[in-house]
């Protein structure tokens, strides 16, 4: 024992005096507590920790080795026979990356095990020494400054005068976008508090199934919208709710790609605008919840996860193989360079890195990037390439990255100009009217077909195009002018002056749905995204009134008594509702054609980016945020 050791105690511990027995319990007691404290400071893989802790743990997340697109098309959670788990990977609880202990693991369990007296002091020195290394590395765990942020932007978010432009006219229709967006909104809170959408017709709330348990998807997508538009008593509702509401802790199996745009998405904008210190508490729990969907042997994420203690993930019963969706896995990077910058855990960006690795070892047909990954092997499952769903937003991803950057990844560049000269090459085709469309390819045969999830493609070629190469940057301007042209006549040529979820460029039709399953409209951004993108960057006159032209369309076909719905038909103007008031269409829709009607200043895009659900994130500007002493820039709202 131990106590043989102490100078003065007498092997039977008799004869002592009543000092000494104090000073003898004063020190025992001292040991068994700081011994015990010390458990919560020991790996979550050491023995005594999870005999003592294993019932009060918190919820495990698993670390793996390494869209706006269909998955709107197909939000419908596939049957659980139809998925392909992740099987024989085990949950781990993420740890923090802190330096690591004088002491290593094992080494530790085996002191521990052994019982020996005076291995027992040098344990329980060791672990002091170790756990006092970690207090004083937590001392300060949070060194993201929000005022060292808002210093490096460039000009106020909301912009001079809140974003009022010195046109009456456009500035009435920025009100009516502002009165559309409150309608939507009062109807929702009225009839679907806290569920995840409105049904205007039947006046109650929808769940869905595609966030895991989630609930609120209509909320987290309106802050930002209502911050930016001035409707404080509606985002103080919506921010209460987040604050008190919001439940993170769901067992349900998620889409991580609709969970990653629209949650953290909206959670990361809402923090980066307010700097309300519980927006980040809840993105970086959330996102800890997101990456045992990278649990897989090349590190490609699936895209189904449990958001509960399991951690397990499959992939979409409907996806090929078990494969992952280039549009799914492709469209994580903004978000989570942002969680690694918030939470100064740098796991996040790795997990999205590598990504990039996969993709950038594996064989490109024709340099395109075909819509199917095996995240098992880590090769393309078919030869299916798309810009619109499947495959829309990684591009996307690709040049924003860049430009979310301060212009500094080069891999990101490099990728998507690329991926653009492929697409010109393979994809881009003229209609014998005169317009330019992105048709489909599938093992080298073409289908003359673009869905409207493709028209955000106009947008993203005209953001990029002033870091192409010189001599191409008025024909990147040019090509994306006229994809955005085509893609407002296929709403020019239906009947509700809306367009198609498909158009075609055969059987002698130019920008129409010719088949009766592609002429739904259910309140998509897509083609407005573009008009707001080409109006900044042309200042052309043509887009707001494209953009008005869509205000009156959803006004008078899609405005019911209780919100907005999508039509089944733009062809006919008896109007067949769908009875869904989507969150996108609050996030995207409605807050597009607000920056359109808008001053250039709100949200500008010298420090924005917007994600692929229309959230803003900023630019990162490293050589400011890591400035010791930066110039006080303090920019005000």
């Amino acid at each position: 024992m131990v106590f043989r050791k102490l100078p003065g105690v007498s092997a039977s511990g008799m004869g002592l005096r009543l000092s000494q027995k104090f000073v003898f319990l004063l020190f025992l007691s001292g040991l068994v507590t700081l011994c015990f404290g010390a458990l919560f400071f020991l790996p979550d893989s050491v023995r005594l920790k999870r005999i003592f802790l294993s019932k009060t743990e918190t919820q495990p997340v698993t670390v793996g080795s390494g869209s706006e697109n269909d998955a709107r098309e197909h939000m419908k959670r596939p049957k659980e026979q139809g998925m392909t788990p992740a099987k024989g990977e085990s949950s781990t609880k993420l740890k923090s990356l802190i330096r690591k202990p004088s002491v290593s693991h094992e080494a530790t369990e085996e002191r521990l095990a052994s019982g020996k007296a005076q291995e027992d002091l040098t344990l329980l020195r060791l672990i002091t020494e170790s756990a006092s290394v970690k207090a004083s590395s937590s001392d300060h765990p949070d060194t993201f400054s929000y005022n060292k942020f808002k210093g490096c932007l460039l000009k106020p978010p909301l912009g001079r005068d809140g974003g009022q432009t010195s046109d009456p006219t456009t500035n009435e229709r920025r009100e009516k976008v502002k009165e559309m967006m409150k309608f939507a909104w009062d109807n929702y809170k009225r009839y679907a508090w806290g569920k995840n959408e409105l049904r205007p017709l039947t006046k109650n709330g929808h769940i869905g199934n595609m966030f895991g348990g989630l609930r609120g998807a209509s909320i987290i997508d309106s802050l930002d919208t209502l911050y930016i538009m001035g409707l404080m008593e509606e985002y103080n509702d919506a921010k209460e709710w987040v604050q008190t509401s919001l439940d993170l802790n769901s067992n349900g199996e998620a889409s991580l790609f609709e969970v990653n745009i629209r949650y953290v998405g909206g959670l990361l904008s809402a923090y980066y605008l307010t700097g309300e210190e519980f927006y980040k508490k809840k993105v970086v729990e959330l996102g800890e919840k997101l990456l045992p969907a990278f649990n897989t042997p090349t590190g490609i994420p699936r895209g189904v996860i449990n958001l509960g203690s399991s951690g397990t993930s499959w992939s979409w019963g409907w996806a090929s193989a078990g494969s992952s969706i280039l549009a799914e896995f492709g469209t994580l990077h903004l978000e989570f360079v942002h969680l690694s910058e918030l939470s100064r855990n740098p796991i996040y960006t790795e997990k999205v890195m590598n990504i990039r690795k996969v993709l950038n070892k594996i064989e490109k047909p024709h340099g395109l990037y075909p819509n199917f990954l095996s995240p098992v092997s880590g090769n393309w499952v078919q030869h299916h390439v798309s810009i619109g769903g499947l495959g829309d937003s990684f591009y996307e991803y690709l040049i924003k990255s860049y430009l979310m950057s301060d212009k500094s990844d080069d891999d990101a560049k490099k990728m998507y100009y690329g991926a653009l000269e492929a697409i010109e090459a393979n994809l881009v085709q003229k209609s014998p009217g005169g317009l330019t469309y992105m048709a489909e390819w599938r093992g080298g045969i073409l289908d003359h077909k673009m869905g409207h999830l493709a028209c955000f493609s106009g947008g993203m070629i005209g953001i990029g195009a002033d870091d192409g190469e010189p001599e191409k940057r008025q024909h990147y301007l040019d090509l994306a002018a006229e994809i955005t042209h085509t893609c407002h006549e296929s709403y020019t040529r239906s009947a509700t002056k809306l367009g198609p979820e498909a158009f075609r460029f055969d059987s002698g039709g130019e920008a129409t749905a010719t088949r009766l399953n592609d002429r739904y409209y259910i309140l998509r951004p897509e083609v407005i995204e573009s008009y707001m993108y080409m109006w900044r960057l042309t200042h052309d006159p043509k887009y707001r009134e494209w953009g008005w032209e869509a205000v009156q369309a959803l006004e008078q076909h899609c405005r019911v008594e209780s919100g907005f719905s999508g039509i089944r038909d733009v062809y006919t103007l008896t109007a067949s509702h769908d009875n869904m008031q989507q969150s996108f269409f609050l996030s995207e829709t409605l807050k597009y054609l607000y920056l359109l009607f808008s001053d250039d200043d709100l949200l500008s895009l010298e420090d924005w980016v917007f994600n692929t659900e229309a959230h803003p994130l900023p630019i990162i500007r490293r050589s400011c945020l890591e400035d010791p002493a930066p110039q006080d820039k303090t920019v005000s709202e």
